[in-house]
């Protein structure tokens, strides 16, 4: 459904209302395209305290180049920041520039992580969280703002490429941590899944279907699985981007073991994209609501994703034969609803934060034993045929409650999901990126 109050601030009326009334002004984001396929201005490279990164040479292969006219973007390394004093660096670096920053454009603060033995330099470093969620909420006009935490500039060039793009016009207000991992770079940076099999559950339509068409853009055969009561979409998206359909009840106790023999020789990206909803308060939820819902959204990813490691489907090491190497990929869609929680939605919460729980503590393992790293969406409002169906006042309040005043779309998603999957995202574990605008709630 389209959102007419978006459209109506573009206009002169509109601006002039808005204004007066003190009511959100958001504007277009600047998402990726292939005329557009990046930010289109310079970046501005600054720095606080004394920092050991190299990195001039990474940021230089971003596709910004530096300039004098307003920035596209501005990255602000303050990894050398280890006191309070240190600090004012960053206020100062930023303080006259910051509203120089084009519409859409980007804010990057790179941070080092937190250092147990030293408690100084572990609190200005995550003062750096709280400047950082601050600045997203103020920069408006499209603006985002992100904290990086990363120890090596080589290890985060594949996560600065998606910050520093349009690829990332709903992810604000996150805090990312780069730290080590099997890290390949891509032959072609345009199509970096390219030679990989990339399997989405969940693929028939909606954000499954954005996710599938956004790997597949990427250069990954995509296996588009869904229930055989979706088998006709599925096949439609399928063959629109070269890929293949599957369809079985993810929710199956075989459910496993049938992936695992549909791919015989390996998969490189596991995308858990299936999910439902059964909405209740908790007085008035029957046990099947509860139990479909944590069967869909949770037993089933566990279930799978267990199977087809055990059974080597799922690898991140193989000989040239094998595939490409270079690490794999296990991203899960959570959900703003399990780290804010939502009325009437107990158990989709409860589903959702369960996904965290599993991310958390199956990441270093997975990458430890299987060259497999394990990350999570968490979308906030997106514009689907499920998020149409809401009341007009939830739905409008849904889609201003964030920093960015709009709601998102199903390929904000899957652009978060295709910088997760790539091979030079092997630093990036156990991570849980929030695509919600910088929700004013839960994150």
């Amino acid at each position: 459904m389209a959102d007419r109050y978006l459209r109506f601030t573009r206009t002169a009326p509109g601006r002039f209302l808005t204004r007066r009334l003190g009511l959100p002004q958001p504007v277009a984001l600047h998402r990726w395209s292939a005329e557009r396929p990046t930010l289109g201005g310079p970046l501005l490279h600054l720095t606080a305290g004394r920092s050991t990164l190299d990195l001039p040479p990474v940021l230089a292969r971003t596709g910004l180049a530096a300039g004098a006219e307003r920035p596209a973007a501005i990255v602000l390394d303050a990894t050398g920041v280890r006191d309070v004093e240190a600090l004012a660096e960053v206020h100062a670096a930023l303080h006259p520039v910051v509203r120089s920053v084009a519409e859409s454009g980007r804010v990057v603060v790179l941070g080092s992580p937190p250092d147990p033995t030293d408690h100084h330099q572990a609190a200005v470093q995550q003062a750096l969280e709280g400047f950082t969620r601050s600045l997203g909420k103020e920069t408006g006009r499209g603006r985002t703002v992100t904290l990086v935490r990363l120890a090596d500039a080589e290890a985060a060039e594949s996560t600065l490429r998606f910050l520093l793009s349009p690829r990332s016009a709903y992810v604000s207000g996150q805090v990312v941590e780069v730290g080590s991992g099997d890290v390949i770079v891509p032959e072609d940076w345009a199509r970096p899944l390219a030679g990989r099999i990339a399997l989405v559950t969940g693929a028939a339509r909606g954000i499954g279907e954005a996710v599938a068409r956004t790997l597949a853009r990427d250069g990954a055969h995509v296996v588009c699985l869904d229930v055989p009561a979706a088998e006709a979409d599925a096949r439609r998206v399928a063959e629109s981007i070269g890929g293949t359909a599957l369809t079985l009840d993810i929710t199956a106790d075989d459910a496993g073991a049938r992936i695992a023999d549909a791919l015989p020789e390996r998969l490189d990206v596991l995308v858990h994209n299936a999910g439902i909803t059964r909405d209740r308060t908790l007085a008035n939820m029957a046990a099947e609501r509860w139990g479909s819902v944590l069967e869909v959204n949770l037993a089933s990813v566990l279930r799978t994703t267990d199977v087809l490691l055990a059974r080597g489907v799922l690898r991140g090491h193989g000989s040239p034969e094998e595939g490409p190497g270079g690490g794999g990929r296990i991203v899960v869609t959570s959900s703003i609803a399990g780290i804010a929680g939502n009325v009437g939605q107990t158990n989709y919460a409860a589903s959702k934060a369960g996904v965290i729980g599993l991310v958390r503590a199956l990441a270093p393992r997975a990458q430890a034993e299987h060259g497999v790293t394990v990350n999570a969406v968490a979308p906030g409002f997106i514009e689907t045929r499920m998020t149409a169906a809401v009341p007009l006042f939830v739905r409008e309040a849904g889609r201003r409650m964030n920093s960015l005043g709009q709601g998102g779309l199903p390929v904000d998603v899957a652009e978060t999901v295709a910088w997760l999957s790539g091979p030079g995202s092997g630093a990036v574990n156990g991570q849980v990126v929030r695509v919600c605008g910088q929700s004013l709630l839960g994150a």
